[in-house]
């Protein structure tokens, strides 16, 4: 195995990056007075409740946009007889973002919850509220294994270092910025890694449709070059599977502590709506590098 030792240097110093703004958050916040004179945990857990709009509109962007999300929809854009027709997290997760705005976000923040589970425990009892955490943190945790797979996937491409390796180091640093400031660490080191996110992807973009192996993405989107086109169909007999996974992903996206997590931690009621209407924009534009990488590689 061949290490690409510029690749790696550039993984390094992004690891760096991400570990030091991290870090920084949990020194603003403790010396910013947030964690003190309240509820350690809460502070924690909802970063002192004071979220602004730029830092929220971020993290909440980012309850969606991770490895799973930027892989899944190039992936799905790419497979032949799917298509961009069936690639439909960013809009599915999108308008998830948009009802829980309208719906939810601000009866949760107004009432000062602190997790999801929290007016369930409050109506049905405490052991409604613990069995009712199981399904939730079921899904929490492969949510964060689609997203360190896909992490440990890229850098195995890119870096061709081993895949387990770079899965254990990067929940390593995640876990350790996390314990060290909470949420206020999470929601800084998303900032960072949105930002090169979209970066990165606009940068690979131009480069890869200009690769002589790329045919026109506009003909191959119609017509079959390679493969069938990269728009896809929907077939009459899949009209019901199609709507079945969409409304999964736009009421089950809902359901989450992540977003509430970062409803509940926007400093008033109103801007937890409002941070949910950026995320819902943020998701769809996160999303055209992906539908786009994954014409490319439809048409090579």
């Amino acid at each position: 195995m061949t290490i690409h030792v510029e690749g790696l240097i550039a993984i390094v110093l992004f690891y760096v990056l991400i570990l030091f703004v991290g870090i920084w958050a949990a020194w603003k916040n403790k010396n910013s007075g947030v964690g003190e004179g309240g509820d350690r945990s809460e502070s924690i857990m909802v970063g002192g409740r004071d979220i602004g709009l730029f830092v929220g509109g971020f993290t909440m962007t980012a309850t969606w946009v991770g490895g799973g999300y930027i892989n899944g929809t190039a992936e799905y854009v790419y497979l032949p007889d799917y298509g961009l027709a069936w690639a439909q997290a960013p809009f599915g997760y999108a308008l998830s973002l948009v009802l829980g705005g309208l719906f939810f976000a601000k009866p949760m923040r107004s009432r000062g919850y602190v997790t999801m589970l929290d007016p369930f425990q409050q109506i049905y009892g405490e052991r409604m509220g613990g069995l009712l955490f199981i399904p939730a943190l079921m899904g929490e945790i492969f949510w964060s294994a689609a997203i360190l797979s896909a992490l440990g996937a890229t850098l195995s491409v890119i870096v061709d270092i081993n895949i387990n390796m770079s899965v254990v180091i990067s929940a390593l640093i995640a876990i350790f910025y996390t314990l060290v400031g909470g949420l206020y660490s999470v929601a800084y080191t998303d900032v960072v890694q949105l930002f090169c996110i979209f970066l990165g992807l606009w940068v690979s973009v131009p480069f890869a449709l200009s690769n002589p192996a790329v045919s026109d993405i506009g003909v191959s989107a119609k017509e079959e070059v390679y493969q069938s086109p990269w728009l896809g169909q929907i077939k009459p007999e899949d009209n019901w599977l199609w709507a079945d996974n969409f409304f999964l992903l736009m009421l089950g996206g809902i359901p989450w502590q992540v977003y509430f997590q970062r409803v509940l931690s926007a400093s008033s009621a109103t801007y937890a709506q409002v941070l949910s209407f950026l995320a819902a924009f943020g998701c769809l534009v996160m999303a055209v590098p992906s539908v786009l990488i994954g014409a490319i590689g439809a048409s090579t």
